[in-house]
């Protein structure tokens, strides 16, 4: 009677201890499975393909259209290797509402954050106050090495018309807001994202999708 007591004591103690290490077990897997970057928004979470490694190591240009578009160093595709990334896509990744390994080009936003919030001014093209066509001439000339003059309308007959679609970051967008004519310019980025000078609120970021944008929107094009 002793022995099974004894047995009944050891099983019952052995199951516990199951128990207590499956819990344990459990607890330690959520807390793995649940971990978010802090940088991350929960609205605008940014999404990764695992299992690509592209590596950028040496190889600081690329070349689009013709122009030559500077990428950041040390960027790594690939969930494993997050730490490479930079603040810089981070952020543009979650305005752009983008991978943010899809955010390579150092050199254009870079531009976009030194000009942040400039000032609309009509005829202007100093950090003081620049308007549309300044904007686009002057980060077309610095990034693309493009040499551009000329207004939003003088612009507009220069460039290959393309479909929305078809549009890629560089490429022109357009607008006719209040004219029968193209008044205002801008560039496109990614998904839809353009950057360009707004006489509201100055150097910023918007949506062709955005009611305003797309009730105004004349086409896009690549010069």
């Amino acid at each position: 009677m002793i022995r099974v007591k004894g047995h009944l004591i050891v099983k019952v103690s052995i199951c516990a201890l199951s128990l207590t290490s499956c819990a344990s077990l459990k607890k330690s897997t959520t807390r793995k499975t649940t971990t978010t970057p802090a940088s991350a928004n929960n609205n605008h979470r940014v999404e990764f393909i695992d299992g690509i490694a592209t590596n950028r190591h040496t190889h600081n240009t690329n070349n689009y259209n013709n122009r030559d578009i500077s990428i950041s160093k040390n960027i790594t595709r690939g969930s494993a290797n997050l730490e490479n990334a930079q603040s810089w896509q981070f952020k543009y990744a979650q305005l752009l509402d983008v991978p943010v390994e899809d955010v390579l080009n150092y050199k254009l936003y870079n531009f976009i954050e030194e000009w942040w919030g400039t000032p609309y001014r009509l005829g202007g093209k100093t950090r003081d106050g620049i308007d549309c066509s300044g904007f686009v001439n002057t980060l077309m000339n610095t990034v693309f090495q493009m040499g551009l003059t000329g207004n939003s309308t003088n612009l507009f007959t220069q460039v290959k018309r393309l479909p929305v679609h078809d549009l890629h970051e560089g490429d022109l967008v357009f607008f006719k807001i209040h004219h029968k004519r193209i008044s205002h310019v801008g560039i496109y980025l990614e998904n839809d994202k353009f950057v360009h000078a707004s006489t509201s609120n100055g150097v910023m970021i918007s949506d062709l999708k955005e009611p305003y944008w797309k009730k105004y929107f004349a086409g896009g094009g690549r010069l």
